[in-house]
């Protein structure tokens, strides 16, 4: 339903406007995979894009996580379940006819476990990790709550009354 909306979207414009746009692709490689094929695998996916006329904005390499839940696909007549996976990006300018071709594509290679590819903007949009201020803590410290200090009001003091407390403080 989803695509068909899309498919709609992108037809009502016109020539003009449907030149180049920008799409940004995740994908799911299988952990099958070999780590040194997986350069392989991702470049693939850039040539197909540079191939239909697409230029490259920014790219994640390929991470191996664990899914949220097993994902299966149907390989050679049989089901085969994953709950890892390598996940990679690319966001990437090219013809509408591109982004459909990647689709497709993507669906029907075997290493891709899943992927999906939408419009998106040049500008950079994931949100930025703001950390605290951190400290540096020794395993010997122990972290304390800062103190607070209450200001006293306190009435002029007399140089002789001050004489005397550190003479007190001075001879002990």
């Amino acid at each position: 339903m989803a695509k068909d909306i899309v498919a709609e979207i992108d037809a009502k414009d016109t020539p003009e406007t449907s030149e180049l746009r920008i799409y940004e692709v995740g994908y799911h490689i299988i952990p099958t995979v070999k780590e040194e094929e997986l350069d392989g695998v991702v470049g693939k996916i850039r040539a197909l894009i540079e191939k239909a006329g697409g230029s490259f904005i920014a790219e994640g390499a390929p991470v191996q996580m664990k899914l949220s839940y097993p994902m299966s696909i149907r390989e050679n007549e049989r089901h085969s379940e994953y709950d890892h996976s390598y996940f990679g990006w690319l966001k990437f300018e090219a013809p509408v006819e591109a982004a459909l071709v990647l689709e497709k594509t993507l669906q029907a290679d075997m290493q891709i476990l899943r992927s999906i590819v939408f419009r998106t903007v040049r500008e950079e949009t994931r949100a930025r990790l703001k950390l605290g201020t951190l400290r540096e803590v020794r395993r010997t410290d122990t972290i304390k709550a800062p103190v607070r200090r209450v200001e006293e009001v306190s009435a002029p003091v007399s140089e002789v009354d001050l004489d005397k407390a550190l003479e007190e403080l001075t001879t002990e």
